[in-house]
């Protein structure tokens, strides 16, 4: 295991290990708008609202939700000031500590924890009103054993919020050769075209992890302006909502 960044003990081996040290080496400055993650800063507010609305008539105030692979922790603390009980969970010690960090300049409360998904799973079924996973499972080996792990955190009626990247030219396009090579929006390696999803494929592990699709929308990006809209088109960007039925 590399010196630059190690999992949580005994997490089961869903990462890639280069992955983990490739985002632990943008900690220091993951909360910079305008640094390598300035991306995910536009796409907050987007991410956040889509949540929000789709667990109405509360929204979020007073919900145990549960962030998964949440990095530095900008949805996480945007959850939590939106009136959520939030915790946090990624592989990357670095991550975390940054997340924990930033609450203290903040003041804002989330528990963050290195750990992962699958073995919360077993420590706390059934404990969460919604959970989110958002730019997360086109980085992992097995992104079935991730929705299959958010499933059984779930409480009856609670929501799976998911983002990631669909498998298409247009995507390939915008997401490695321009984001990454062109225009240098993002670090180069950090997307894998292989790993992408399709929503077809997304779809299938939710229906197979017992959950209920409600909602798939795209999720657009326009790095000249620095904006983010919901959109009706999915050949790149994605959100996904999907309901674990009542008991």
């Amino acid at each position: 295991m590399s010196e630059t960044s190690q999992a949580a003990p005994g997490a089961p081996h869903n990462y890639h290990q280069a992955e983990l040290d490739k985002f632990a080496a943008l900690a220091n400055r993951w909360w910079d708008p305008d640094g390598p993650q300035r991306a995910l800063h536009v796409l907050n507010p987007v991410r956040l609202d889509y949540v929000r609305q789709r667990l109405a008539p509360n929204g979020l105030q007073g919900r145990h939700v549960l962030d998964v692979g949440c990095g530095g922790g900008l949805l996480s603390e945007a959850l939590a000031r939106a009136g959520a009980q939030v915790t946090a969970i990624d592989l990357a010690p670095e991550l975390v500590k940054v997340a924990r960090l930033h609450t203290l300049e903040s003041g804002v409360q989330v528990d963050y924890q290195v750990k992962a998904v699958e073995v919360l799973a077993a420590e706390r079924p059934g404990s969460f009103d919604a959970i989110t996973c958002m730019e997360m499972l086109e980085h992992v080996p097995d992104p079935a054993s991730i929705i299959a792990a958010c499933a059984t955190l779930l409480r009856p009626g609670g929501r799976l919020f998911l983002s990631t990247l669909n498998r298409t030219p247009a995507a390939f396009a915008l997401a490695i050769v321009g984001a990454e090579y062109v225009a240098r929006l993002l670090p180069r390696g950090t997307h894998r075209y292989a790993d992408f999803i399709k929503p077809s494929e997304m779809a299938a592990w939710l229906r197979e992890a017992g959950l209920q699709i409600e909602d798939v929308s795209g999720l657009f990006y326009d790095p000249l302006r620095q904006r983010a809209r919901l959109s009706s088109r999915t050949e790149v960007n994605y959100l996904a909502c999907a309901r674990k039925a009542e008991a």
